[in-house]
Formats: structure tokens, sequence, C-alpha cells
């Protein structure tokens, strides 16, 4: 098994390694995007090819990857993640064409993608109850650094020669020293070591589990065998409602309430990325503190609870206090968000240069407008989709507010911190850990990717929705709306997701199994039926 004292601190090194490549890869192109269109004279067309060409890539993982997991193990997926990302990075990096750069942008896509759900079932199944939460939960850290360093990276690189060719070059380091790490691990925990220490007591017979493991087909996730139907509609249930909320949207207006609080021109939109970037990195420290003591039930009830007052909070002072604005598609969007993968951050990533100079007639007009329906255009809450006509900050200063509106304009400041804090230490790392926790081994990596390719086109579904949306109710009750959608939510975590913190992968299947839904697992309670009794055995941790 390697060497059991340095297990724990290389594990949460493949998991933070992990998530840094994720967020940095996914946050790159938004320092990279200006001087691309700059060196290959891109339209907003290719440039919306160019930025959706990792989400087809992430989509085909999300489809293909379960089975690849599955079958060749978690560690090998990783590791072979790793060479596909890095095949990426060398494309995007000698790049000469338009066609080459969407190739490496596919390619990375699909090994970024595969990586996440890999890296959050390898580590989930190789350290114990007592740690599972915090080590899988660092990989949100991770996005949250890698979100970051990007945008360290690309403001010093802005001015060099080619560094965009740079930009995308570093994306291959963190993978590198996350393969470093694996190489000092196991492939993989043995299932009939998961279940040594669980015994179940019946009818004064004593047989130990995991002796003869069932199998899965993928069709066993809609079946009502061993409540696999149950377990499906928890995770797809988390996943669809971490989207529906609005998650990917809400924040495409940012920018705008920064300026309207008085930061103006590039000020706000510096603010609304680095800003709410603050406030969700000490939202995630605090969800590392908290996941295996308050646990991952409680964590969701409060963040999604929160998400639901805050959003709608926007959408109530968004009546007297008008926040609709017209983008411009040349701008780098800083309403481009991370959304809809695991680790999810949902911030906004770079900041809106200087409008540039137009190329075609209708490339500056706004698209965003509560007046009229407009067509929507992809991209609306993705940093893997086409780049959505960012928030312009860029009209002039308006007149001093009077105290009335200024308050209801710092009241819409605080609405967005909470909600972004609120996601950060709920839905965010959370919906993952629980995906890794509650399937069965042999069906863990399908499983997860089903769930997960679920979670992408929904978020596609809410991007692309949401011009239409405003267009035909409003923008304040398109808040509203998700306000609504986000109460929905939590009752269905009231209902129906089970608190895992402290059991093992094996107790949680066993919960599972015996119930043909999660509902009463709110409390840790003891089970009818068949009585479970730990066992000492020697710890490898």
């Amino acid at each position: 098994m390697g060497h059991p004292p340095l297990r724990l601190p290389l594990c949460a090194s493949v998991s933070l390694l992990g998530g840094l490549t994720f967020g940095y890869e996914l946050a790159v192109i938004s320092g990279a995007l200006l001087p691309l269109q700059l060196d290959f004279e891109l339209s907003c067309l290719e440039q919306e090819s160019l930025v959706s060409s990792l989400l087809l890539g992430a989509l085909l993982a999300s489809l293909a990857g379960g089975f690849l997991i599955d079958r060749y193990g978690r560690k090998q997926a990783i590791l072979g993640s790793n060479l596909v990302l890095l095949a990426g990075s060398l494309s995007l990096g000698l790049a000469g064409s338009l066609a080459w750069l969407v190739l490496g942008r596919s390619v990375a896509g699909f090994a970024i993608s595969l990586s996440s759900m890999a890296c959050c079932i390898y580590v989930s199944e190789l350290v114990g109850p007592r740690q599972r939460g915090l080590l899988v939960s660092l990989y949100e850290a991770g996005i949250t650094v890698g979100i970051l360093l990007s945008y360290a990276l690309n403001y010093a690189l802005a001015s060099a020669p080619r560094g965009w060719r740079h930009m995308f070059g570093w994306a291959a380091a963190p993978a590198l020293l996350q393969s470093l790490s694996l190489l000092f691990l196991p492939a993989g925990a043995d299932e009939t070591t998961a279940h040594k220490d669980l015994i179940p007591l019946q009818g004064g017979e004593t047989t130990k589990l995991g002796m003869e493991r069932p199998r899965y087909s993928f069709l066993d996730l809609f079946r009502a065998r061993d409540n696999m139907r149950g377990r499906t509609m928890v995770g797809l249930g988390l996943v669809l409602f971490q989207q529906l909320t609005g998650q990917p949207n809400v924040l495409c207006y940012a920018s705008t309430i920064f300026h309207s609080v008085g930061f103006q021109g590039g000020s706000s939109a510096m603010l609304a990325s680095v800003g709410l970037g603050a406030v969700k990195v000490v939202a995630t420290l605090i969800a590392l503190g908290l996941v295996d003591r308050a646990g991952r039930r409680m964590l969701l009830l409060a963040g999604c609870a929160l998400m639901a007052l805050s959003v709608s909070g926007i959408g109530l002072v968004s009546f007297a206090v008008p926040m609709d604005s017209g983008p411009s598609c040349l701008a780098v969007p800083n309403a481009t968000k991370l959304s809809g993968i695991p680790g999810d951050s949902g911030l906004p990533i770079g900041l809106s240069p200087p409008p540039l100079p137009t190329t075609s007639k209708n490339q500056g007009e706004p698209v965003l407008s509560t007046s009229k329906k407009t067509k929507p255009r992809p991209g609306a809450g993705d940093p893997t989709a086409p780049p959505l006509r960012a928030v312009s900050t860029a009209s002039p200063a308006p007149p001093s507010p009077a105290p009335e509106r200024a308050l209801l304009h710092w009241t819409a400041l605080v609405c967005m911190m909470v909600f972004v804090s609120a996601f950060s230490f709920g839905f965010g790392p959370v919906t993952w850990l629980v995906l890794s926790e509650i399937y069965p081994m042999e069906i863990r990596g399908r499983a997860f990717a089903f769930c997960s390719s679920f979670n992408w086109a929904a978020n596609l579904f809410i991007s692309l929705s949401f011009l239409d949306l405003i267009g035909t109710i409003g923008l304040s009750w398109t808040f509203l709306l998700y306000g609504l959608t986000a109460v929905f939510g939590l009752g269905f975590i009231y209902l129906f997701v089970p608190e895992t913190k402290g059991q093992s992968l094996a107790e949680i299947d066993q919960q599972f199994q015996r119930r043909w839904f999660a509902l009463g697992f709110g409390h840790r309670q003891s089970t009818s039926g068949v009585q479970y009794s730990r066992i000492k055995v020697s710890a490898a941790f």
C-alpha cells in the first residue's frame, strides 16, 4: 500500500493540484482571448468557437469518462488525463492557426473533465471517513487557487510577445506535479479492505461483507436494485438544482452592481473578479473546516437557504434600481464564469478590457434588454461556453444617487457577496463530495460521469435561456424565479439528501440498499433489520 504515513499529504496534493489544473485551464482563456484576437484577427463567431471547444471536450469526457474510470481504474484515468492535457497544452502553445487552437482546447477540456471525476472518486475511496470530506473538498480550494493563479500569470504575461503561448503552456505544470504524487500512491482501495471493519450481526450469524461483490450495468442506475434509482435521484437532484438556481448567470451582473455603488470604469470589473475571488476563498476555507464537523447535509441546507434569500434580494432591489445595461461582444467577458463542473467556482473569470474597434456593423450593439426579446447567445454563464457579451461598465458615470438609492445599491452588493459565499460552502464543494460517496464502487465512475453530463447540459440550458428569460419576464422576475427554485432545492435536500459524514463508504452503501428513498437520513440513525458493529483493525492512516 506504499507509505501509509505519507498517504494523507499525498492525497491532499493530488486533490489540490487536480483542482488547480482545472481552475487554471478554465480561467486562462480570459487573459489569452484578447491577444489571440489581435494575433489571429478572430471574429466574434471564431472567439465563440474557440472558447466553446473546451465545453465540447468536457461533454465528451462526461459521457465516456465514466466507463474509462471503471474499466481502467481511478489512478490510471488521472494519469492518462494528465498525458492528454500535456498534448492539449502542447497543441495550444505551438498553435499557428485557429484550427489548432480549437483542437487544443477540446483536448484540454476532455482531460480536465475526466481528471475532475476520477480525482474526486479516487481520493474519496483512498482515505478514511474522518478525512474524506476535507480532502475531497480540497479540489474546490484548488480550483480557486488555479483561477487566481491564472489572473496573476495573465497579468504578468499580457505585455510579453506571444504571451498567450506561455499562458496555455503553464497548465501542464500542476498536472505533472500531480502525476508525480500519484506514483507514490496505490492504484485504488480494495473493496474487501473497505468492508473489513464492518460486520453484520443478524440472528447470531457473523458473516463478513465484501467477499462477493455484485456487478452493475449502466442501466442499473435506473432500477430498484440496491436502491440505485434512489441514489440516481439524489445525484441528479443535486446537480440540477446547483444549476437551476441560476448560479451560472447571476454573476453576469456582478460588475454592474459594483459599478452602481460607485466603482466606475475598469475598477468595477476588477473588484467583481478580485473582490468576489477573495470572498470565494474565505467561504471555501470555511467549508473545508466544517464539512467533516457540521456535515454535508447541513452545509447544503445552509448554503441553499442563503442563496434563495440573496438572489431574491437582488431581484427585489432591481425592481427599484434597474441594472440592465448593454454588453459588448468584443470585450473579454467579465461575465464569463466557471460553472457546472465538479468544484464549480461560480466566479467571473477575467477583467473587461477597453472596447476594441468593431469588425462588423452589429458587433457592438446591445443584446441585453428587458424591453424586447433578444436572441440568446451561447455562453451566458460558463468559460467553457462561447464568450457572452459582457456587462458594459464603460457607460458614463451616473449622477450621485439619493441616499435611499445608494442604500439599495449596497444591499445588492451585500446580496451578491452572500450568494457567492453560500454557493462556495454549499453546492460548490459538497455536491461532488456526496456523488463520490453514494454509489457502489463497481459503478461509481459511470454514475459520477452520468450526473456530471447532466450538470453540463443543465448549465448550457440555463446559459442559453438567460437572455430569452430576461426578455420575457424581466431581470427582477428572473432573479426571483431563481430564488423560488432555490426554495424547492432546499426542500429536496431536506427530504432526500443523506448525511454521510463520519460514515465509511460501505456503511453509506448499506443504508441506501435498505431504503427506497433517502428520506430520514437527516440524522444518523440506528438501522433496523441489520445492525452493525465495528471491530478494531490496524489503521493505515
